[in-house]
């Protein structure tokens, strides 16, 4: 009988270890969301798959990422929002979307300001791009990175967009980009602002029969299939912004912390690098499914048509955050 209770005894002081160290494996876990509007087949899934893997793989699971696309959890001002008040733990957003918190950040999208990607990365890695990481800081927002979209170009189910001329009459998609609606109503055009969601729909029935993405969107997406011309305007370069939400951040270890930010900046480069890379590949896709693409789009006309949305944007803004960019530029 003895032997029997110690035998119980023993059982009940195992399963109090074991529910102790349940316990603080699960307490140890932390899974995070991260969530994009992009379809699974674009580079911004790319990107949040290698963050998901090596995160976990450099945290020895510690830290698990769940990943949801093609904005199952929101479109853009949502994600941003979700993300600020912990609902979400990363979003990769255009930047363009967090104009309405940082007004001076609409700079970086102005129309022409940077001449190469190089240029682009070097001023968003550098001061410049680091303080707008800063000041997301005070919207509970941790800054990871600049991933990119990619220069916009324009497609359309009309013809060829060469001059300012051609723009002229088009029902153009746009986005929350207050130069972006500036520029396009300058050149002529009657934009409208249509989350990406709906983009599809809009263009086939056509509520639009215009848009401007970067060549990357418009495969994703496939807009190849309701639009007939591709232009390579390059009218605009278009960064993305990776964030966490900062109290996330804050509730992990430092060692947790320094393996978020180290793999966060692998993870943009690597995007970038592939953006790059398959962009050529991407326009030969385009065309083999049906999109007509010209080249011979005269810049230099459609810089100087838009220069005014540069002068609209100081008058608002004044133009501290343009010299910034553009001294960082050299």
């Amino acid at each position: 009988m003895k032997t029997i209770k110690r035998l119980f005894k023993g059982v009940g002081l195992v399963s109090v270890v074991s529910c102790a160290v349940l316990s603080t494996s699960g307490f140890a876990e932390t899974t995070l969301k991260l969530a994009h509007a992009a379809p699974e087949s674009d580079l911004q899934q790319d990107m949040s798959v290698f963050f998901k893997k090596e995160v976990e793989a450099r945290t020895n699971g510690d830290v698990k990422v769940n990943i949801f696309p093609q904005g199952q959890l929101g479109n853009d001002e949502q994600m941003i929002q979700s993300t600020r008040f912990g609902l979400v733990d990363f979003s990769i957003v255009g930047l363009n979307n967090y104009s309405g918190l940082l007004p001076e950040s609409a700079a970086f999208t102005l129309p022409f300001m940077f001449p190469d990607r190089q240029t682009a990365y070097k001023v968003l890695d550098g001061e410049v791009g680091q303080s707008v990481s800063k000041q997301m800081e005070a919207f509970d927002l941790k800054g990871l990175g600049y991933p990119e979209n990619g220069y916009r170009n324009v497609t359309n189910s009309r013809g060829p967009i060469r001059t300012p001329a051609d723009v002229k009459g088009l029902r153009m998609r746009v986005n929350n980009s207050k130069a972006l609606n500036d520029m396009f109503n300058m050149l002529g055009a009657n934009p409208a602002q249509i989350p990406v969601s709906e983009l599809y729909t809009a263009l086939e029935t056509g509520v639009v029969d215009a848009q401007d993405h970067p060549i990357g969107v418009t495969l994703s997406f496939k807009f190849y299939e309701v639009q007939k011309f591709l232009s390579l305007t390059q009218h605009a370069y278009s960064p993305l912004a990776f964030t966490m939400n900062l109290k996330s951040f804050n509730k992990l270890s430092p060692a947790n912390q320094s393996i978020i930010t180290q793999v966060a900046q692998e993870a943009v480069e690597m995007q970038r690098k592939l953006s790059i890379e398959k962009e050529d590949s991407m326009i030969a896709q385009l065309e083999k499914d049906g999109m007509k693409v010209n080249r011979d789009v005269d810049g230099a006309a459609f810089q100087q048509a838009v220069k005014p949305v540069w002068d609209a944007f100081i008058k608002e803004h004044g133009d501290k955050m343009i010299n910034d960019i553009l001294a960082a530029s050299k």
